[in-house]
């Protein structure tokens, strides 16, 4: 190092002293005046705009929770009722079912007494034709065997009284 400088860095000169104080304090207060305050003026809207977001996010985050929990609500609401009308269709189904099969049990019945009337009536329009052809034969034989004996009259009245006293056996 040079003997000159480091001769000039140890001594003391008060005139450099004061205008490096007089330069030191006149730099601090352009510095407070010019940078400081709107450094700290911003930093303080900075601050003031973190925390109203932070109060916005916790106002929606409250709002999102009580929206939650009334979608929640809203869900359990509709899995009741859900269920209450799928119990109400199964009552439905079922009761739709038993009056279905009743239904067809009272129109199965109401067939098979039409068909037994109607074997019935068969069955009494045929012994009523069996009756007449007995009749007629038992007419016609009697008539043959009884020709010269009785009248067409006596004959029929005869034959009737034989059908109707079978009838009764």
């Amino acid at each position: 190092m040079n003997p000159v400088l480091a001769n000039a860095l140890l001594n003391f000169e008060t005139g450099i002293v004061l205008w490096v104080g007089i330069t030191f304090v006149l730099f601090f207060v352009l510095l407070k005046k010019f940078a400081w305050g709107p450094v700290l003026q911003a930093l303080e809207q900075r601050e003031k705009s973190i925390q109203e977001s932070l109060d916005s996010a916790e106002k929606a985050m409250s709002r999102a929770e009580e929206i939650s929990k009334k979608n929640d609500e809203a869900l359990r609401q509709a899995e009741v009722e859900a269920q209450r009308l799928r119990k109400e269709a199964k009552e439905e189904a079922e009761k739709i079912r038993v009056d279905i099969i009743e239904k067809s049990r009272s129109e199965a019945e109401a067939v098979r007494d039409q068909t037994l009337a109607s074997i019935e009536q068969e069955k009494q329009k045929a012994m009523l034709e069996l009756r007449s052809h007995v009749a007629e034969l038992a007419l016609e034989a009697a008539s043959k065997i009884l020709n010269a004996e009785l009248d067409e009259k006596k004959n029929k009245k005869l034959v009737d009284d034989f059908i109707d006293g079978l009838s009764k056996n």
